[in-house]
């Protein structure tokens, strides 16, 4: 299988998937040339990329999360703003990292810092990948709560969010 790997400092490269076996709570993955420990350390932490055309193809209901960055969240009839990341944390939902899109004075501080709001199919009412939407209902201080940084992306994970 060929894959992109996307280091941590930013150099990418092609990689092919010799061979894989499960360690611990791990994947361990066998790349084609990478022959050595040292030759592997510039993987460790790497973002996988697959090609869109070679992505399985889901189950209706499934989707790709890397599918929802660039979408717009609504809470409600309000805009929230643009998914700029995914991240997974200490919760079972994927965090969805969103730039605040609110603007006047009061919302230039708060601009600098994304909302991170869980991806759980308790709060999405609807998921319009066509439209680039993801329609939620937010419980009452949400988001005031979860302005925070964020940092990693999992391009290529998948969830079943309810309809």
């Amino acid at each position: 299988m060929r894959l992109w790997a996307l280091a941590k400092d930013g150099q990418r490269r092609e990689v092919t998937v010799e061979d894989l076996w499960p360690h611990k709570s791990f994947l361990v993955l066998k790349f084609q040339g990478i022959e050595t420990i040292s030759e592997a350390e510039p993987l460790v932490g790497a973002e996988l990329q697959l090609p869109r055309s070679e992505r399985a193809r889901l189950e209706p209901g499934w989707t790709y999360l890397s599918d929802l960055i660039g979408c717009t969240v609504f809470d409600g009839q309000r805009e929230i703003g643009e998914i700029e990341d995914v991240q997974f944390g200490a919760g079972e939902a994927p965090l969805l990292v969103v730039r605040n899109k609110e603007r006047g004075e009061e919302q230039k501080q708060r601009a600098k810092l994304p909302y991170e709001i869980p991806f759980a199919e308790a709060y999405l009412e609807k998921l319009d990948l066509e439209r680039k939407q993801v329609r939620m209902k937010l419980p009452e201080g949400l988001l005031e709560v979860n302005a925070k940084n964020s940092s990693q992306l999992p391009v290529a994970s998948k969830i079943k969010p309810v309809h």
